[in-house]
């Protein structure tokens, strides 16, 4: 039903349009007396089979919401009831930031794809921290830190460290963003001594909490080899929980797009099917190569049950969808899980 109606109509409109409809409409239905049980009756598996212990935190499943969907965390609520076993939130600055200039975000159908040039539009930490107040789920929330677009990246360390302690209440795990490709210069600090620098002083301070939470990193798909390795040394060094693998791409490969098209749409993240493979690629080279020292969290061009599955195999503990949700539909975490249960069945 959403692919062969909703999503033709929905699809009439700009995709960030129909986000911030999407948002208003979930918390609007979500409010109606019984809505939330029913649906989640309809759109959970409950099976203690799915359930996952990931760096101290147990997952009902291993099926999440990557960063970016719900950025200033509105809907984490609403969203824990289709079936997520965990949600990241964000990416948050210390300061609300409006972005990049509209529009930048733009569907590639051809391609099951996107392309985002957001910007880490948010309203900042404090911000999100009046949202998740209100948090009455249960569901595992991931909070994604990144720096003001206006922050030099000399003064990069303080943006990270700042988001760190004051969500440090609110959200059960952190991911520290250094590659997304829609920030100047932001993927500078994806260089190892820059890296070292603002992990080593996040674990410091996580360390002197009485409760730690886990940190991870998110990486990007563009890395070569050299740079992967490079990754698992700064994991094993910093000892921070993992890696979360991966951001979008810089890439324009191979695309059913016409190039004319790619061309006007210009700079932007890719995501969606076209990364699906090189997200699966890096996945199992950091979880081969590390001798699977530390958990990862796959990301990138998951719209099937078969699209997780391979990336679990590859070497992933958990996995996150974002442009297949927009594709696929409400379901996705639901067929996924099901899928899941009747491999293991197997």
């Amino acid at each position: 039903m959403y692919k062969t109606l909703l999503r033709p109509i929905l699809f009439w409109f700009s995709p960030e349009v129909v986000h911030h409809f999407v948002a208003k409409t979930l918390t609007f239905f979500f409010k109606i007396p019984f809505t939330s049980s029913v649906i989640s009756k309809l759109f959970n598996v409950d099976d203690p089979r799915l359930i996952r212990e990931v760096f101290g935190l147990k997952f009902s499943n291993p099926v999440g919401i990557a960063a970016g969907f719900d950025k200033q965390a509105e809907m984490f609520n609403e969203l824990a009831n289709l079936g997520f076993g965990f949600i990241e939130v964000g990416t948050i600055t210390p300061k609300g930031q409006p972005g990049n200039p509209i529009p930048r975000l733009f569907r590639l159908p051809a391609d099951n794809a996107l392309i985002n040039r957001m910007g880490f539009n948010n309203g900042g930490v404090h911000e999100a921290i009046k949202n998740l107040r209100k948090r009455k789920t249960k569901v595992v929330i991931g909070g994604n830190i990144g720096k003001n677009t206006l922050t030099p990246n000399i003064n990069a360390i303080n943006d990270y460290v700042f988001c760190f302690e004051q969500l440090f209440d609110f959200v059960d795990y952190f991911v520290v963003n250094v590659s997304c490709p829609n920030i100047t210069d932001l993927r500078e600090l994806q260089y190892q001594e820059s890296l070292m620098q603002i992990l080593g002083k996040i674990q410091q301070i996580n360390g002197a909490k009485s409760h730690p939470k886990p940190v991870l990193l998110k990486v990007s798909p563009d890395l070569n080899n050299q740079q992967l390795d490079e990754v698992i040394e700064i994991v094993k060094t910093t000892r921070i929980a993992g890696v979360v693998a991966t951001n979008t791409t810089i890439g324009r490969e191979n695309l059913r797009t016409s190039a004319s098209s790619v061309v006007e749409i210009a700079n932007g993240g890719l995501s969606g099917k076209p990364i699906t493979s090189r997200s699966t690629e890096v996945i199992r080279y950091l979880a081969e190569k590390s001798g699977k020292a530390f958990p990862i969290i796959g990301v990138g061009g998951i719209f099937t049950a078969a699209d997780a599955i391979e990336k679990l195999e590859a070497g992933a503990d958990l996995v996150q969808v974002y442009t297949g949700f927009i594709y696929e539909g409400p379901m996705i975490a639901r067929k996924i899980n099901k899928a899941i249960i009747k491999r293991l069945a197997k």
